[in-house]
């Protein structure tokens, strides 16, 4: 049996292969609301054989949208759309997460295929919110430094959209700390200047987005898992790094974090990126072996041997994998076969296995 298939459990969730579908934005959402895109894309991989699909970067108010067409779960009716997208993939046997998300500086952007600019106030864009007034670009919209009051909402909004992602009927949720969003912000301190408790030293910084884990954890049920997802570095000197992402880490997993999505990148529009096939795993591993912490490895990550090595070597706990499943949304399927391993197939597609 490859190992790549075996099942991995987290409190009292199991999960029946160690695939996971990364969160990718779909930027089809009407007011936050999940459409007929959604259901078919997510059910889609659900049926493709993953063990979990973690639905894409969902606001958990409307001002931490990256775009206008981003989901969101600020609002109750949001519930009711994303209910029998979790209900047809938890049906094909895998595990229904959602990442929860507030884009901080780099909100306010129009759909990529729509060039993916910032959106001015005069065609409907709004001001967002940063740690700092400092923006991600001089394109970009300059934002609003947040005061003691903005942080405290955008922890009640974290909460807020939990409980409602619970509601709908996810199993995880994942926060997301990574690719220079708002809580990303926060720790960097390239785009955190602040001169509070919130600004300035590792602790400091590290403040609101551990109070927003620790908020999170409380209203999750205690049966149930909770990721985080962090860019390990921003691959400029002077800014967050690996020795950094240990250290927090450790704190999220003394915070009841049970898997750590690890990343990078995503701060500094132009910093350079060696990516390559699994360039992002030896920070999942490290993170592993010096937090004794569960990892994922996302990035780059397409062939099954490679994934197969990942696991087998214990140089993560599971693959979290992007592009590649929107490539190729039944890859376990295929996977399974390249490894000579029998998995079985939707009734519905059984005639093509063989």
């Amino acid at each position: 049996m490859a190992r790549l298939f075996s099942s991995f459990r987290l409190r009292e969730l199991e999960f029946r292969n160690r695939i996971f579908v990364s969160p990718m934005c779909q930027y089809s959402a009407s007011d936050g609301v999940a459409d007929h895109w959604h259901l078919v894309h997510y059910g889609g991989r659900a049926v493709g054989g993953a063990g979990l699909i973690i639905v894409e970067a969902t606001a958990v108010c409307p001002e931490g949208r990256i775009s206008p067409a981003d989901l969101g779960l600020w609002d109750g009716h949001h519930v009711d759309a994303l209910k029998p997208i979790t209900e047809f993939i938890k049906a094909q046997g895998s595990v229904a997460a959602i990442q929860l998300a507030h884009a901080g500086r780099k909100a306010c952007t129009n759909r990529p295929w729509l060039g993916g600019k910032p959106i001015p106030p005069t065609e409907g864009g709004w001001q967002p919110l940063a740690p700092s007034a400092l923006a991600f670009t001089a394109a970009h919209t300059e934002p609003r430094g947040m005061n003691i009051s903005d942080i405290d909402n955008v922890v009640t909004s974290f909460i807020t959209a939990a409980q409602r992602a619970q509601e709908a009927g996810f199993d995880v949720v994942e926060i997301h700390m990574a690719h220079g969003y708002l809580l990303h912000e926060f720790l960097s301190p390239l785009s955190n200047q602040r001169q509070d408790e919130y600004g300035g030293t590792f602790e400091n910084r590290s403040r609101f987005p551990l109070r927003v884990v620790e908020a999170v954890r409380k209203v999750w049920p205690d049966h149930l898992p909770v990721f985080v997802r962090i860019s390990t570095t921003d691959w400029v000197e002077g800014g967050w790094d690996l020795e950094q992402s240990i250290k927090l880490a450790c704190l999220l997993k003394d915070s009841g974090i049970d898997l750590i999505d690890c990343s990078s990148g995503g701060l500094v529009f132009d910093a350079t990126i060696p990516a390559g096939p699994g360039y992002q795993t030896p920070f999942a591993t490290t993170i592993r072996h010096e937090a004794n912490v569960a990892t994922g490895a996302v990035g780059i990550i397409t062939d099954p041997v490679q994934a197969e090595h990942i696991i087998a070597t214990g140089l993560a706990d599971v693959v979290i994998m992007g592009r590649e499943f929107l490539r190729d949304p039944y890859w376990p399927l295929h996977a399974a076969r390249a490894l000579h391993i029998d998995i079985d197939w939707p009734n519905q597609y059984k005639m093509a296995k063989r």
